[in-house]
């Protein structure tokens, strides 16, 4: 229910009363009324635009004036695009939308041909689909672009198969 709207159901309400000099309407009628209100819904921004909003609000900082400095390209970029669902996310908070995430695979008859994260060793290798229990099988794209490894995904020889339900 918008402005509008609320100001037509309590104009529908109002009624005249002896005792006073214009309309009354009764609490009932609002609070019936004020409870059909939706709450506003937090939006789904990325990671990194979560990460820029809460720097700027901690640091004391405005919308407009987070708009117009400081940005990161990657977080202008986004903006851009989605300025209103930027200023929505300021304004009623968000969530952070769930980064997809990849298996990497070398395509071809080859044993150790999964790309995977070791936590242990702190570094990427291949190995055997899912044969160890201390590596992180599926990454971000951001994660393997970070780590040099954004190329596998213009690779031919290389097969990315987006997770599903992880």
């Amino acid at each position: 229910m918008n402005k509008q709207e609320l100001i037509k159901k309590l104009e529908e309400r109002r009624t005249m009363t002896r005792n006073f000099q214009g309309y009354v309407v009764w609490w009932k009628d609002v609070k019936e009324i004020f409870e059909q209100l939706g709450e506003p819904q937090p939006v789904k921004v990325p990671q990194f635009v979560a990460d820029f909003i809460a720097e700027q609000k901690k640091l004391g900082h405005t919308l407009s004036y987070s708009i117009d400095a400081s940005m990161s390209d990657i977080v202008a970029e986004w903006y851009w695009d989605n300025s209103e669902l930027f200023a929505l996310a300021w304004l009623n908070g968000y969530e952070v939308e769930k980064e997809k995430r990849y298996f990497v695979k070398i395509k071809g008859n080859i044993k150790e041909n999964m790309l995977v994260y070791g936590e242990f060793l702190k570094r990427y290798f291949f190995t055997k689909g899912f044969s160890l229990d201390d590596v992180i099988y599926s990454h971000t794209r951001k994660q393997l672009e970070d780590a040099n490894f954004g190329w596998v995904f213009d690779c031919e020889g290389i097969d990315i198969e987006e997770v599903e339900n992880e």
